[in-house]
């Protein structure tokens, strides 16, 4: 089963459930699927689907950081909400350690030798780690191994 069709089948389940916090999260995310569709008049693999979960992430954690710092706790909760049903979705995340592995692999393979080739590293590191880990630490990491 896909996960778009996994998502679907979850929208159905919360509607089953009169589940209205889930359901409101999931039907977003249908959402933002059906708009890349129309807009790219393309078929949704799970990669696609993992890119825009990760997109819909990245926007909560943003909201969640300027609810609080205007103390809007009640809004932090919904956010928060929202970001647990995305979480959902996503692949187990791999451990620094991990991601430390195929970063030094990296690195090797592209014969990096400082900061200039970060991007470089990046774009292959990107294409092996999508979904599987936040860029926003793998890019700190290849910075760190870069400026050894």
């Amino acid at each position: 089963m896909s996960l778009k069709d996994q998502i679907i089948e979850d929208m159905k389940n919360a509607m089953r459930a009169k589940d209205t916090a889930r359901l409101g999260t999931i039907r977003l995310l249908l959402a933002a699927m059906k708009q890349k569709e129309v807009d790219e008049r393309i078929e949704l693999d799970d990669g696609a689907v993992i890119a825009i979960i990760e997109k819909l992430i990245k926007q909560r954690k943003d909201s969640i950081s300027q609810f609080q710092a205007a103390k809007r706790d009640d809004l932090v909760v919904i956010e928060n909400a929202e970001l647990i049903v995305l979480q959902a979705y996503m692949p187990e995340q791999m451990s620094e350690a991990e991601v430390a592995a195929v970063v030094a692999k990296a690195v090797a393979e592209v014969g990096a030798t400082g900061p200039q080739d970060m991007g470089k590293v990046m774009g292959l590191v990107k294409s092996q780690l999508a979904g599987k880990a936040d860029m926003g630490v793998v890019s700190a990491q290849v910075k760190a191994a870069l400026t050894k």
